[in-house]
């Protein structure tokens, strides 16, 4: 297996520093990942988020590893803020559209779901839902009521952060001091069940207009949003678990109370490397609707947004992003996506020209066993794929050296460089050769049909100047015209 041959080195968000990689079980990983709360379109920055984590999982499974990749939905129990006030999102989405929560949900996955597709996405292991798991919230609820680190109050129940801070270190991920939150958190109103404002909801009662509600033994009411993460990592991975990502706003609260709702209910350490992954900017400003600096994904395939000067293919935006490394901001413009069409292209004319080549009896140009450790070496560094698409394009160089009789290529060495380039390119950064598929095949035959059909139309009006010039110019770009007695049909070089 690969993975014995390669030392991985991730960057810990708890530790804030890079640790070489240790499975909990020899050739296993469980990853889990925080997914999306389905009120609305997925928009780009989660798709970055959850395109680092995808590539992630395709670097674990190409090395060999048996990876349960568990990400999961969130359909319940996210409200409005953080302070656990407000709407669910969902059932607000579903008071202003007039239909039920569940409709809301179904909704915003499949759009979720088909997003992910259109990016070459691989399903996770396991996709669980808040509402598929309630009865383990509840259960993981009474655990902590019984260790004295929770309390029930009208129905509600919170988890008790001073407390818990006597024994542990609320804080450690984020790096935030239990003293500094309690002096800049605004003092409670009177109307609050909290004991302190940094304590957050495990259980939360519904109030009579509230749509979603479960039944539990201290109210009918919706489990609290942090809590869901919890309740399906642990049931999936384990009490203690490989990885744990998200987006870096995730941090806190939400995994700074994972972090806590786990210590308290299982032991220290559920989780050994957590992963965040870095934020999405427009034209060097925050994304927002408000503002019109805003792309939803779909917009980038059909070109329909005043910030992108045309449509570009779903390959050429998640090429784009992953010229990034996932915890750098990334600067989302239209000449980046012009700047990745370019290098995309020459990226697959460079694999298309490498079926051409020919092979001699020794290499000359490059060495080609340093070209593939360096490649491993780039993604063995936390996933850089920045250096590893560096490295790609030392290879397209080569390749176009190799072309011009620049250089030479032995044989055996040719083997390891269209492996190492095929697995990169298409298993792990997860591209896809657009003109090698049936979608661009159809729109090809689509094209060459209408050249035909004008033919047809210049040898009917005699204008055989025309009609030969439309012959010949297709035939410079490999594509033959024949006419037959049933019309004409052409073949591709």
């Amino acid at each position: 297996m690969l993975y014995k041959e390669q030392e991985i080195k991730i960057y810990n968000s708890l530790s804030g520093s890079k640790e070489i990689f240790k499975p909990i079980n020899e050739g296993h990983v469980g990853m889990y990942v925080c997914g999306p709360t389905v009120y609305s379109n997925v928009h780009l920055g989660n798709v970055r988020t959850f395109m680092s984590f995808d590539m992630i999982f395709r670097y674990f499974k190409h090395l060999g590893y048996k990876v349960r990749y568990v990400r999961n939905i969130t359909d319940a129990g996210h409200l409005e803020n953080d302070a656990d006030e407000g709407e669910d999102r969902i059932a607000k989405k579903a008071r202003l559209e007039q239909i039920e929560p569940m409709e809301v949900v179904q909704m915003y996955t499949v759009d979720f779901h088909n997003t992910l597709n259109t990016f070459n996405f691989l399903p996770p292991s396991i996709e669980p839902t808040a509402t598929g798991h309630i009865i383990e919230q509840i259960e993981i609820i009474k655990t902590i009521l019984e260790k004295g680190l929770a309390y029930e109050v009208n129905g509600s129940v919170y988890f008790d952060v001073i407390k818990y801070n006597e024994t542990n270190q609320y804080g450690k991920l984020s790096g935030r001091n239990i003293e500094d939150l309690i002096h800049n958190t605004r003092a409670l109103d009177g109307q609050s069940d909290k004991k302190n404002p940094q304590d957050f909801a495990l259980w939360k009662k519904a109030e009579p207009q509230h749509i979603m509600r479960w039944p539990s033994p201290w109210s009918d009411g919706f489990p609290g949003w942090h809590l869901e993460c919890t309740a399906m990592s642990t049931k999936y991975l384990g009490e203690n678990f490989d990885i744990h990502g998200g987006g870096m706003d995730l941090k806190f609260p939400h995994h700074e109370c994972e972090i806590a709702q786990s210590e308290a209910c299982y032991g220290p350490t559920p989780v050994n490397y957590w992963m965040h992954a870095n934020m999405l900017i427009m034209n060097g400003k925050k994304m927002a609707k408000s503002t019109g600096n805003y792309i939803l994904p779909n917009e980038i395939f059909t070109g329909e947004n005043k910030n992108i000067s045309k449509a570009f293919n779903p390959s050429v935006a998640r090429f784009f992003m992953l010229q990034a490394h996932y915890r750098s901001i990334l600067d989302f413009t239209n000449a980046g996506l012009l700047a990745s069409e370019k290098g995309f292209n020459k990226l697959m004319e460079a694999m298309a020209t490498l079926d051409k080549i020919s092979v001699s009896e020794k290499t000359s140009g490059m060495d080609v066993q340093d070209w593939r450790a360096n490649c491993y070496k780039a993604m063995n560094d936390d996933f850089n794929s920045p250096i590893l698409i560096a490295e790609l394009f030392g290879a397209v160089k080569f390749i176009n050296q190799i072309k011009d009789q620049k250089a030479s290529i032995s044989e055996d060495d040719y083997k390891v460089l269209k492996t190492t380039l095929h697995d990169f390119i298409f298993d792990v950064l997860g591209l896809v050769d657009e003109d090698a598929s049936g979608e661009s095949t159809d729109k090809l035959s689509d094209a060459v049909e209408v050249l035909i059909k004008l033919r047809n139309e210049a040898r009917a009006n005699k204008d055989f100047a025309l009609s030969d010039k439309i012959r010949d110019e297709l035939a410079s770009k490999g594509i033959q015209l024949k006419d037959g007695k049933d019309g004409t049909s052409f073949s591709t070089n």
